[in-house]
């Protein structure tokens, strides 16, 4: 492993929900065939059935059990859904603010994050170097920015 490779996901949807008692609740769906780390190649490979396998998986998905206050912010627990295996993880969450938006009414800005272990997922994959090591990390960080459009 020798850098970071970034990469974003361009085709995703969400919804927060907050009940008249103020429990909140989050679902979201990733299109995986949608990854894009600016390099094609590299882009096919993840999407082959080495890494996320689109083909059979073509979504992951997330849906929270539970929101709770922590020192700096919040911690959103839920079940994430990867390549058809589902694992409950801990996103670390930070409220932003509200805004009133631009003319479709407010949103409300978050920031959350989560380390996940790329081989708990099923993405196993290892690829040797010559010097030694391996290509690939297995500690993989997704960050999420967040804007949510309040409606009725």
């Amino acid at each position: 492993m020798i850098s970071r490779v970034r990469g974003a996901f361009g085709t995703f949807s969400g919804d927060i929900t907050v009940s008249g008692d103020d429990t909140a609740s989050v679902s979201a769906e990733i299109a995986v065939d949608s990854v894009n780390t600016g390099n094609d190649e590299r882009d096919a490979h993840l999407k082959s059935a080495a890494f996320f396998d689109v083909e059979q998986f073509p979504t992951a998905a997330f849906t929270s059990t539970g929101v709770r206050n922590e020192r700096n912010g919040y911690v959103l627990e839920g079940d994430f859904t990867l390549k058809g295996v589902t694992k409950p993880i801990s996103l670390g969450l930070e409220f932003n603010g509200i805004n009133p938006g631009m003319g479709r009414g407010a949103v409300a800005g978050f920031h959350a994050s989560v380390v996940l272990n790329r081989k708990d997922f099923g993405i196993d994959v290892n690829m040797p170097l010559e010097t030694g090591g391996v290509v690939l990390g297995d500690k993989v960080t997704v960050t999420l920015e967040i804007e949510a459009l309040k409606s009725a």
